[in-house]
């Protein structure tokens, strides 16, 4: 069944189309496109993120926490201490790893490490191998997109497009070349976003059946692996960073007004009613259920490597409930409650909560100023990039031939033009979904909202522009979408879509100079400091 009959019913009749056997051809050609198309930018990504991964051979900004969390988690099961001098020893000659069994409290729950720590099982404790899962999953982030572009969208070559703008989009190809988490909750936040659209249209299928009979009240949608697929990978975002709760909240609300509509469609009397009563509530089991199992496994590690009662060792706190009495909190939200005996659950599930109110207040109190920290308001013009890495090169080391020196940089920089075209994409979105009730660009701005907006409720924490890779993918459907709007509507004459092509190509090459200019600043190459000084088009960029 194509988009179209899953958006709109079909027609009583239809005209009759050419022979099987002719179409055959075509159909085999179109089918070998629809993989092909998206291998072949998937390949050029990962080109781009795997070159010379291991340089610069140092810790990176953030690097100096996750990657030997990782190892920790890959070690010992949770957590633990790192003595100061620890990064020289990393990455002396010889290697020295001097981890303790000391547990060491974390700001982020442990998921996002122990797919870091399966890089360093491969390859060890070495810039290379803590950047490899990061730059697999950044490469296997475009190709997911590119058939979630076309599922959307109904267009390979859209869809296609969309994965090209973020293979090259900086920031992305930053965060997939560096140890730390965000580019990983992208991977699973956009994997989920891609479920919910397949169990869409198996959805719309079922609904499809019963259209003769006008039934969309009575029927029952059945077996959904798709949404359970969905739930987990929420969870698994949420185990990386919490602010995939968010993201859970925005999709489950997407899935269920998705079902609502899908009974409308369906002949339903009260779509509404009908959604709340056979939808809803297993909607919320599949995805806020699943999503609550996979976070809990997250914490496996921490939860098992503790020992019984009484025992020491394991991750931080974990034996913070043993021999306490057990009580449930005394407010909430500044309300007062009742405390009430909470003996019956596990003391290494009441240590587990205590341990999050912990984080809780750590990650909500966070205010130390920061050079790199950025207001949300600025992500999306690309206001204040976060360097990640900086030397200074003189003439005549590490290749600088230029009189005047040279620089070697890392720069958290998503390429301007697209972000800035993204900006415009976006209203043309909004327009759309307000004004022609277009479902997929509401399913972008879903995404987009879930991901962003949050952020603005935190006006006094640190925080920095890089958190934005997650909003990547969505930024290149929005893009994409407005691209092939200008290819103009069906039916239109030749000419229309050659100025429509030609326009939208440029759109597309202009991208690609822009990504090709900055990306010395990307990768720490080295580069003539007039030539850094070129790139840096604002001062709040230095």
């Amino acid at each position: 069944m194509t988009q179209a009959a899953l958006t709109h019913p079909p027609a009583a009749t239809e005209p009759a189309g050419p022979a099987p056997e002719r179409r055959g051809p075509k159909r085999l050609a179109a089918a070998r496109w629809d993989w092909l198309g998206p291998i072949a930018v998937a390949l050029f990504a990962g080109l781009l993120r795997f070159w010379n991964l291991g340089h610069p051979n140092a810790f990176v900004f953030d690097e100096t926490y996750y990657p030997k969390d990782a190892w920790s988690l890959l070690r010992q099961g949770y957590e633990g201490t790192w003595p100061d001098h620890a990064n020289e020893q990393i990455l002396g000659v010889p290697q020295q790893i001097p981890l303790t069994s000391a547990p060491e409290f974390i700001a982020h729950p442990p998921l996002g490490k122990w797919v870091i720590s399966l890089g360093e099982w491969g390859f060890g404790l070495h810039p290379f191998g803590w950047r490899f899962m990061t730059a697999l999953l950044g490469t296997v982030t475009v190709l997911m997109l590119a058939r979630i572009g076309r599922r959307l969208f109904g267009s390979t070559l859209i869809g296609c497009t969309a994965a090209l703008l973020m293979a090259v989009d900086g920031l992305q190809l930053v965060m997939s070349r560096v140890g730390l988490l965000d580019g990983v909750q992208m991977f699973f936040v956009l994997a989920a976003f891609g479920a919910l659209l397949i169990d869409r249209d198996h959805a719309r299928a079922r609904l499809a059946a019963v259209l003769p009979d006008r039934a969309g009240d009575t029927v029952r949608l059945g077996w959904r692996p798709w949404r359970i697929a969905a739930g987990a990978c929420l969870g698994a975002a949420a185990g990386v960073k919490w602010n995939g709760v968010m993201v859970l909240a925005a999709f489950g609300v997407l899935t269920v007004l998705w079902d609502q509509s899908g009974r409308r469609w369906a002949g339903a009397r009260r779509p509404w009613r009908s959604m709340l009563r056979r939808d809803a509530g297993p909607a919320f089991l599949a995805t806020v259920g699943t999503a609550f199992v996979v976070y809990l496994g997250g914490w496996a590690g921490w939860l098992f490597t503790g020992g019984g009662k009484g025992a020491t060792g394991g991750g931080f706190d974990r034996h913070w409930a043993d021999d306490r009495a057990g009580l449930s909190p005394d407010s909430f939200l500044g309300v007062p409650l009742p405390q009430l005996p909470m003996d019956w659950v596990p003391a290494p599930l009441r240590s587990l909560w205590h341990y999050h109110a912990q984080m809780y207040d750590f990650n909500t109190g966070l205010s130390s100023p920061h050079t790199y920290q950025s207001n949300p308001f600025s992500w999306l013009v690309q206001g204040r990039p976060v360097s990640m890495y900086w030397e200074q090169v003189p003439a005549g080391q590490h290749g600088c031939t230029a009189s005047g020196g040279c620089a070697a940089q890392i720069l958290g920089l998503g390429t301007p033009l697209l972000w800035w075209t993204a900006c415009f994409a976006l209203v043309y979105l909004l327009w759309r979904w307000a004004f022609r009730r277009d479902w997929r660009s509401g399913a972008v701005l879903c995404a987009v909202a879930g991901v962003y907006l949050p952020w603005f409720q935190y006006q006094e924490r640190t925080v920095f522009s890089f958190y934005m890779v997650v909003l990547v993918p969505f930024l290149c459907l929005a893009v994409a979408q407005m691209l092939g709007a200008m290819l103009g509507p069906e039916g239109c004459s030749p000419e229309r879509r050659r100025i429509g092509a030609a326009g939208a190509g440029l759109v597309v090459l202009a991208i690609m100079a822009c990504f090709a200019f900055f990306y010395p600043l990307y990768t720490a190459e080295v580069i003539p400091m007039t030539s850094w000084q070129d790139r840096m088009w604002f001062t709040t960029w230095i």
